[in-house]
């Protein structure tokens, strides 16, 4: 059976293609609705003339998928609240004190620093607006929480989301953006006035329902951790999870658990599905069975945020739900194409999320991979098979994920398959009861042994993620993989799936072609790699900088603490899939081929009368008269790094400016990068 047979599968495909082409071009509101209705008004007159053919012709088919391309662009554009007037940044004067009323959308797991949370903003200077902003809210200062739905009044700047300011950092600005966020503001709770509102949101209601549970199970002396995972596994919330248990989860290879999707929603449908089954044998039971199980699934997707996941998960579980209680024929690649059809048309930057991208490539995976690999062997034993079943499940959804997930993350547990083989049977255990624990301390009935028992079992599930994340050995880290290794990976992929379904001569020159490709694909990375880049980073309060040199990296800084600088040398190195590199001190010159390079530190030194360097740099705070310097050496740039106190920088970048020579300050716009 040939998957691109299903007309919903083909109408997905032009919907992401248009989602994509609309993300990746600025198309207006009129300009995407004309494109819709000239190219639905070309569809219905070759439908019109296509009935009366005897011969039919392709017109009908490249309108129906041009037109479905158009309202992918449509939707993206339609839902991006910029391009109506009524957005705050229509408003909006950068740089300006604003007063700003805004409710609390969401609450996102808090840093060292700041709790944080995304906000809609209800009015900017007496100005109704509409629009969605981060707020970082200082936790030295604050009392207490803010509650989603809580309406507040503060007077403050908007900020805009700063762009990453080192080399392959981690682009929390196009983050945000891809959900439509493109400022944020800083405050203490002090600057902050409640007031009174009578309009409570859905999530609102959905917040206080999470409240009441977790404030019934509080009195049962679940400890943090455990009430984390309570909260991740029922509730859908994952910002009260420690840093360390959710490393634990990644290392073990389960991350995947902690977020409500497909697994859960599969396991709570089979407990619904035994639960209503009498209600079959009622008149029109199957009908009542099936609007019960939506009603329940959808108030779940609610009380755990409708994140990306579990809204996934939802959705396509209520299609086959309605396909099988009304005895249609389903074929599960037809049900998942729906599914991201429906979710896509009303939430188009799904497209980009990464969890949505990981949910249906382990699904997919799963469905087609896992039925061959089950085929190769089929033990009698029921035990052995359950476990051998499992085993096979976990290999095709990793085979689904791993080349995406080495592109998001650089990372392979290699135990995975131990951690999946153990804890995945005893989740359906722990769903089924995590679900009576909740439902009998929500009604006050619970009693203190069962309490423990859950509690306990929660325990021992941490006790044991733990020691499998602590086999360091077995875990892969800072594995590079560009999106061309992607690619040429899910080719492979996709050519030993044709393998195992037919051993055919045709098959194999199929495996070599994806073999080949993913050759080409790391030779064209290798060609890639800086050969000669000589970089100084930004680092608050320190200096780090980079020269690599025939495919070699030297790292340089001011500090012995090189676990200090570990995150940017990191992100550089797996950015440019450099694996050689070696440290050394802060020289003073740098001979970048026909460029040199000045370094004048806290000692400032500089006593060189013949050297002209084409860059000076800056570091330390260095007491120095800069106008005597730029007339004793003629440099034609001077770069400041992160190590210099804000008022030497600002005192030089007005020197420079005078000077009219070209001033480069890393904090601002970040790394500075010679090639040469």
């Amino acid at each position: 059976m040939k998957i691109l047979n299903f007309t919903i599968i083909k109408l997905t495909l032009c919907l992401i293609t248009g989602i994509i082409i609309g993300y990746s071009y600025n198309f207006s509101v009129n300009l995407s609705l004309y494109l819709v209705i000239v190219l639905l008004s070309l569809l219905a007159v070759s439908y019109g003339i296509s009935k009366k053919q005897i011969v039919k012709t392709i017109w009908f088919g490249l309108f129906s998928y041009l037109s479905m391309i158009s309202i992918g662009i449509l939707a993206v554009v339609l839902h991006n609240p910029c391009n109506f007037n009524n957005h705050y940044t229509k408003k909006l004067q950068l740089d300006a004190t604003s007063t700003i009323t805004f409710r609390v959308q969401e609450v996102l797991k808090p840093n060292t620093y700041y709790d944080k949370y995304i906000v809609n903003l209800l009015e900017l200077d007496s100005n109704q607006v509409s629009g969605k902003t981060l707020i970082n809210i200082r936790k030295d200062s604050i009392g207490k929480k803010l509650n989603i739905d809580d309406v507040y009044i503060t007077k403050t700047v908007l900020h805009t989301i700063p762009s990453p300011l080192n080399p392959g950092q981690f682009n929390y600005k196009a983050y945000l953006k891809r959900k439509y966020i493109y400022h944020q503001i800083t405050l203490s709770d002090t600057e902050l006035l409640k007031i009174k509102s009578k309009k409570n949101t859905i999530l609102g209601y959905a917040d206080a329902v999470r409240n009441y549970i977790n404030t019934k199970l509080g009195a049962y002396h679940f400890k943090p951790d455990e009430l984390a995972i309570i909260n991740a596994l029922f509730l859908g919330q994952r910002q009260d999870i420690s840093n360390e248990i959710y490393t634990n989860y990644a290392n073990a290879g389960v991350i995947h658990i902690l977020a409500v999707s497909g697994l859960h929603i599969g396991i709570i449908l089979i407990i619904l599905y035994i639960i209503f089954k009498p209600i079959e044998y009622l008149k029109h039971g199957k009908i009542y069975k099936t609007a019960l199980l939506l009603i329940i699934l959808w108030s779940f997707a609610i009380i755990a945020g409708l994140s990306a996941s579990v809204t996934r998960a939802v959705t396509m579980f209520s299609v086959l739900a309605i396909a099988v209680n009304l005895k249609r024929p389903t074929n599960i690649y037809n049900t998942l194409a729906l599914s991201i059809f429906i979710l896509l048309l009303f939430k188009p930057m799904f497209l980009f999320d990464v969890g949505f991208q990981l949910s249906y490539l382990a699904v997919l995976a799963i469905v087609t991979i896992d039925p061959l690999l089950y085929k190769l062997w089929i033990p009698k034993n029921k035990i052995l098979n359950f476990y051998w079943h499992t085993f096979t499940v976990t290999i095709a959804a990793q085979l689904g994920v791993i080349p995406i997930s080495l592109y998001y993350f650089h990372q392979f547990p290699g135990l995975f398959f131990i951690s999946n083989l153990v804890i995945i049977p005893l989740l359906g255990f722990i769903l089924g009861f995590g679900i009576l624990i909740i439902i009998l301390a929500s009604l006050g009935f619970l009693p203190s042994f069962l309490a423990t028992s859950f509690s306990y079992s929660i325990s021992l599930i941490n006790k044991f993620i733990e020691w499998i994340a602590k086999q360091e050995t077995f875990i892969f880290k800072d594995l590079p993989f560009n999106l061309s290794q992607v690619l040429a990976s899910y080719t492979l992929i996709i050519t030993l799936v044709f393998l195992l379904k037919k051993r055919t001569l045709n098959s194999f020159k199929l495996v070599l072609s994806g073999i080949i490709a993913l050759q080409i694909a790391f030779i064209y990375t290798s060609y890639q790699k800086p050969n000669r880049e000589f970089i100084i980073f930004q680092k608050s309060r320190h200096s780090l900088i980079s020269n690599t040199y025939n495919h070699k990296t030297t790292f340089s800084t001011d500090v012995d603490s090189i676990p200090l600088f570990r995150n940017s040398i990191v992100d550089y190195k797996v950015s440019k899939q450099i694996n050689t590199s070696r440290r050394d001190s802060i020289a003073s010159i740098y001979l970048l081929n026909k460029k040199r390079l000045l370094v004048v530190d806290s000692l400032g030194v500089y006593n060189l009368k013949s050297f002209h360097p084409d860059f000076l740099l800056l570091r330390q705070s260095p007491k120095i008269n800069l106008n005597r310097l730029i007339d004793s050496i003629k440099p034609k740039a001077i770069i400041s790094d992160g190590s210099n106190y804000k008022s030497y920088v600002h005192h030089w970048k007005t020197i420079a400016l005078k000077r009219k020579l070209p001033f480069h300050y890393t904090g601002e716009k970040g790394a500075f990068i010679i090639r040469y």
